[in-house]
């Protein structure tokens, strides 16, 4: 499809006029989502691709020398800005000085659905890569006619064109040329070997305010004339509110405004202290119905999760053969608990109502789909509501973030014009926001007598792991629900393949010659789950890798030897190979020594990065307590744009994993949730913090890979593995906490 200048609605297109910037907007992915607002009636109408999904400006040249790119990917501690940084400058061969970044703003930027599914680089980066090529292509054609010279014999430093007789040009002169019909039909991106930002180590570009104490997050945000606001959430999930002290409260000092909405029920103040202050009132004095909704915990909960619990059973995968006489077989159930996002500050909105109009600030990993919600729960047309990212503390999935945003945008729609600040109380977050889902996974197999696998099944259980905001048939913010005219959730559904949600990673990379892959969605949620990092593939990997060592065993044959010979795709024996050279993996612990060495490989999502990882582990034989000393990574993630950020990714994804598998579950009884402080949630302290070693393999020739979540899922696998090794033992349910470690040694 031909290139066209676009805009992103009257004003901005104006703007573009005034300035003579060069806007670029293109036909890209569809994976990418159709953004729903049309814009005014007068504004250009946008490029579409035959699908309808809208592509709007991604890159903008000013005259002043500026570069102004927009992506939909926003920055949630992982680097990407950075990473993307480093992508346009190449492609457009211009200084990452010049750049200025407008990331997550739904009145300005391309809607790329969510930053999840560690996807900003490859698909938002790809996005960048090739808006930047086709305005570079657009540049030099029309600096080959200024200049004299064909294109290919021009050369870019920094913005400037030069023609081999010396002549030069720079991009902001030509912005007033005729550019939309300069780019040739084909606008290809630069070989790798033209890089020099890509593949470089640059420093990032948020670091430095979040080092020295500069405002870098949203709880930093002061407007004028700002309120601070907090919510009472209910008793319990499912409690009705029944009376309150309105009277009360409405008198205590700084108190402006107390809102009631069915069950729904928040308070603005003029000072934060004075907020939580009346907050605790209200909480206090506040009656409630409630009943017991909640489903058992503990070992009560996997029992009712595949025999109680009502399911949507799919099969995944199916590859049908026949066991030969005489194979051994081993069956084997393995479990994962509700668990936390456990953000380190708790989730925070600003919202400002004037003008019909919501603008709304928020840490969503969402900003489109969480207008849209917005946009339903309000009555407001869908173009009256902004929602621009900013900055908070890292979650990596659907924590409270979104729920806040409601809150914040409900008190600011009944103080016009005042902007609310919003923040959630430590026991608000670990009480309400949506869990990564219990799993449990059932496998089966067996193995002839040369050492392989003959047969291989696996059935997971487990509620939705994406009940983000944006669904078409229901409202997925918390608040939303306990209004007087409630909106129902949305209803229970997996994220569709290849990706998938419960059942992600649930297929074995490996090869073998019968195999079954059954989900079994949990249609009916006893607690509240969404994203969590990984979605199923922590359960998943954890699972399936474990049952490879079990079958190992098995078969009589070391593990590392066990994974190759099941294994064809050559990066995937290559990582494993590399992980084993680099931790020496020929000197294992002697089994049952208290001390043990595991190993685990995956895929993530069959389709992004290949990771594989050995985990060293002491096991103290008083206290039962499980110290895992090192962790040694091997990742492919094909060609690596920052090496420093892919390894921070992936040394982060090691440790986070390390704190789930040993420490991290959520509390809870038959009516509420349990878990409401640091104390009641155990996660890994930094003496804990094992050391870690990361091996890269780059693949200049191979598109970049995800990997933020390619090493949560083997580093609890292989963590479970080294236990296994030193204990001659095996936990299959997580975490290993002390007590169950402490019940197996002898």
């Amino acid at each position: 499809m031909k290139n066209r200048i676009l805009s992103h609605d009257a004003s901005r297109r104006s703007f573009l006029k005034r300035s003579g910037a060069l806007t670029i907007g293109f036909t890209l992915f569809p994976v990418l989502q159709a953004d729903a607002q049309q814009g005014p009636a007068n504004a250009m109408k946008p490029v579409t691709d035959e699908a309808g999904h809208r592509f709007d400006s991604w890159l903008r040249l000013n005259r002043d020398g500026s570069v102004v790119f927009y992506t939909g990917k926003v920055e949630l501690g992982q680097g990407i800005l950075t990473a993307f940084s480093q992508i346009v400058g190449d492609e457009l061969d211009v200084a990452m000085t010049r750049l200025r970044i407008v990331s997550g703003d739904t009145a300005q930027g391309p809607n790329e659905g969510v930053t999840s599914g560690s996807q900003s680089v490859e698909v938002g980066g790809r996005a960048l890569r090739t808006a930047c090529a086709k305005a570079r292509a657009r540049l030099l054609q029309a600096a080959s006619q200024k200049l004299g010279a064909p294109a290919t014999a021009l050369k870019v430093a920094d913005g400037r064109i030069s023609a081999p007789d010396g002549k030069t040009v720079t991009y902001w002169q030509l912005l007033g040329e005729d550019l939309e019909t300069a780019a040739p039909a084909e606008a290809p991106a630069k070989p790798v070997a033209q890089y020099q930002l890509v593949g470089t180590s640059v420093p990032r570009r948020d670091i430095p305010g979040k080092v020295t104490g500069a405002p870098a997050y949203l709880q930093d945000m002061r407007l004028p004339g700002m309120l601070f606001a907090r919510v009472v959430r209910p008793a319990s999930p499912g409690a009705k509110l029944l009376s309150f002290d309105e009277a009360g409260v409405k008198a205590l000092p700084g108190v402006v405004a107390v809102l009631r909405d069915g069950s729904y029920l928040a308070v603005a103040a003029k000072r934060e202290e004075q907020a939580i202050k009346a907050m605790r009132a209200l909480k206090a004095s506040a009656k409630w119905e409630e009943t017991d909704s909640l489903p058992p915990s503990g070992m009560d909960l996997v029992a009712a999760m595949i025999s109680a619990m009502p399911v949507q059973t799919t099969v995944i995968n199916e590859k049908k053969g026949e066991t030969p006489a005489g194979a051994k077989t081993l069956e084997a159930l393995y479990s994962r608990p509700y668990q936390a996002h456990a953000s380190i500050g708790p989730s925070c909105s600003v919202a400002r109502f004037s003008d019909g109009k919501m603008e709304v600030w928020s840490h969503t990993q969402g900003v489109f789909n969480l207008r849209t919600d917005l946009s339903k729960v309000l009555g407001l047309p869908l173009q009256n509501v902004i929602v621009r990212h900013r900055e908070s503390a890292g979650c990596y999935g659907h924590n409270a973030a979104d729920d806040a945003a409601l809150d914040a945008a409900l008190l600011a729609r009944a103080l016009p014009g005042t902007p609310i600040k919003l923040q959630l109380m430590r026991e608000d977050e670990f009480g309400w926001e949506p869990f990564g889902s219990a799993m449990a996974m059932r496998l089966r197999g067996a193995v002839d007598g040369s050492g392989r696998i003959v047969d291989w099944q696996h059935e997971v259980w487990s509620q939705p792991h994406s009940m983000r905001p944006g669904d078409s048939d229901g409202i997925n913010l918390l608040s939303s629900w306990y209004l007087a005219q409630p909106f129902k959730a949305a209803s229970a559904k997996n994220v569709p393949p290849p990706s998938g949600g419960s059942d992600r990673n649930a297929v074995p990379l490996y090869k073998f010659p019968q195999q079954k892959v059954v989900n079994h969605l949990i249609t009916s949620a006893p607690l509240r789950a969404s994203s969590l990092r990984t979605l199923g593939a922590y359960g998943n990997v954890f699972a399936l890798e474990s049952f490879m060592d079990e079958m190992a065993a098995l078969a009589g044959v070391d593990p590392v030897e066990f994974r190759l010979r099941h294994l064809e795709d050559p990066r995937a024996r290559a990582v494993i190979q590399a992980v084993a050279d680099k931790a020496q993996w020929s000197s294992q612990p002697a089994r049952g020594s208290l001390q043990g060495r595991g190993i685990a490989f995956s895929q993530y999502k069959n389709q992004a990065s290949y990771v594989a990882v050995i985990a060293d582990v002491a096991v103290d034989r008083a206290s039962g307590d499980v110290r895992v000393s090192r962790l040694t990574a091997a990742v492919d993630a094909g060609l690596v744009v920052n090496p420093d950020g892919l390894r921070n990714q992936i040394e982060g994804g090691l440790i986070q994993s390390a704190s789930w598998t040993l420490r991290e579950a959520i509390g809870f009884d038959r009516r509420r949730v349990t878990t409401a402080s640091w104390a009641d949630y155990p996660a890994l302290r930094f003496p804990d913090v094992p050391a870690v070693d990361v091996v890269l393999i780059d693949r200049p020739d191979r598109p970049s890979l995800g990997v933020g979540e390619g090493a949560q899922g083997p580093a609890a696998a292989a963590i479970g593995n080294a236990l296994a090794n030193a204990l001659g033992k095996r936990l299959r349910d997580l975490p290993f906490n002390a007590a169950g470690v402490k019940a197996l040694i002898a």
